[in-house]
């Protein structure tokens, strides 16, 4: 039984369609079933950077606070649907107190940068670095929840340059969209780490925009979607799943939501 977590947080988002995250988060939430989802409060609010360098940080503190309690007050596995990236960072955080875990980040960006590498200070663009330990005070996990090294960066492909460095430096695993051709090279990198269990996170950008083009920020070159469903049914054959999260569906319009709902479905179905 999975329990999905609506989150419809906005505030990490540097994008002018930031609120469009919301409609996102709803227009998914719409098509789960009723009694296995909790919606977990967002303010409406933009919140303060409070010298964190953050934008938005007040606000997005407390979404933590609430997420992380209500992942909590469950023993369910877990789907967080977001809202933006911030929402995996709790996700990753309830998935890890299973133990050691890799965690498998599919996302068109790397959202691999502090507070004092981004340009746009935007959390959602903080989020994976955060996982590792670095960032803003109450937002960041504690070093070592999860190991540089556990990390498999999944149709990355818009990397700046702090990012790549720090890629380079700490040797995170790059699987690029082309080569999820091969339906079992997640299952078996994944495999190799030697965890006891897999978190999940998917943000939609990931996909080729041919088949997703209700994101914020499209990059071509994406994931297939058959491909990318296809190798998560490998990885959850070889590797259990301890929990998952799925962002940055933005919708143009509530016609637009229903045009991209099966795709996102196909998505929830190999997650939950």
């Amino acid at each position: 039984m999975t329990r999905f977590l609506i989150t419809p947080v906005w505030q990490g988002s540097p994008s002018a369609r930031a609120m469009q995250l919301v409609d996102g988060a709803e227009a998914i939430a719409g098509d789960l079933p009723r009694a296995a989802c909790t919606s977990v409060p967002v303010p409406l609010g933009a919140g303060e950077a409070l010298d964190t360098g953050v934008h938005r940080y007040s606000a997005l503190r407390q979404v933590q606070h609430d997420l992380r309690e209500a992942l909590a007050a469950s023993d369910e596995r877990a789907l967080t649907v977001g809202g933006d990236c911030t929402v995996g960072v709790a996700a990753v955080e309830r998935s890890a107190r299973t133990g050691r875990i890799a965690v498998v980040w599919v996302d068109a960006h790397p959202d691999l940068h502090t507070p004092e590498s981004s340009t746009s200070h935007a959390f959602g663009g903080m989020a994976l670095r955060a996982v590792l330990g670095d960032g803003a005070p109450d937002l960041a996990l504690p070093a070592g929840t999860v190991a540089a090294a556990d990390v498999i960066l999944v149709a990355a492909r818009a990397i700046d340059e702090a990012e790549r460095e720090y890629i380079d430096a700490q040797a995170i695993t790059v699987i690029d969209a082309a080569a999820l051709s091969d339906p079992t090279v997640l299952a078996r990198t994944v495999q190799q780490r030697g965890v006891g269990a897999v978190h999940v996170h998917i943000d939609v950008d990931a996909l080729d925009p041919a088949e997703m083009p209700g994101v914020k920020d499209s990059e071509p070159f994406g994931a297939s979607l058959a491909e990318l469903v296809t190798a998560l049914k490998a990885l959850r054959e070889a590797v259990p799943l301890a929990g998952s999260s799925l962002a940055g569906f933005a919708p143009a319009s509530p016609a637009a939501a229903s045009e991209d709902m099966g795709t996102l479905l196909r998505l929830v179905g190999a997650l939950a």
